[in-house]
């Protein structure tokens, strides 16, 4: 059974750190791109960071640039988001995709709120 699970949303201020993590099992997590996209209220879904199976290769979105780091662990099957500089535009529910080939699995989200 394929699951991921988000770990380390909450409440913030702007300006402030948060790390999320995202523990995947059920399949084989080092040869899967893992994702993190976030949706606002009212809003699409967004991309927001990806990294390569094996790490090498990241990419962010431009609004994040510089102040997200995405990264992975395939010992512990386990990708993380660390996320400095808040804004309050960073408000969203924030989910964790896995993709390789016709396998595209989602977490469920975890809500972070960045707010004085």
């Amino acid at each position: 059974q394929v699951q991921l699970v988000e770990s380390g949303g909450g409440l913030v201020q702007p300006g402030g750190s948060l790390r999320l993590s995202c523990a995947a099992s059920g399949f084989i997590f080092s040869s899967y791109t893992m994702s993190c996209y976030r949706q606002a209220p009212g809003k699409e879904r967004e991309l927001v960071a990806s990294i390569s199976s094996g790490g090498r290769s990241r990419s962010y979105a431009d609004s994040v640039k510089g102040r997200f780091t995405i990264s992975r662990d395939n010992a512990k099957n386990t990708v993380y988001l660390q996320m400095n500089s808040l804004k309050p535009e960073d408000t969203a529910v924030y989910y964790c995709n896995a993709r390789r080939g016709a396998g595209d699995f989602w977490g469920q989200g975890t809500q972070v709120t960045v707010s004085s």
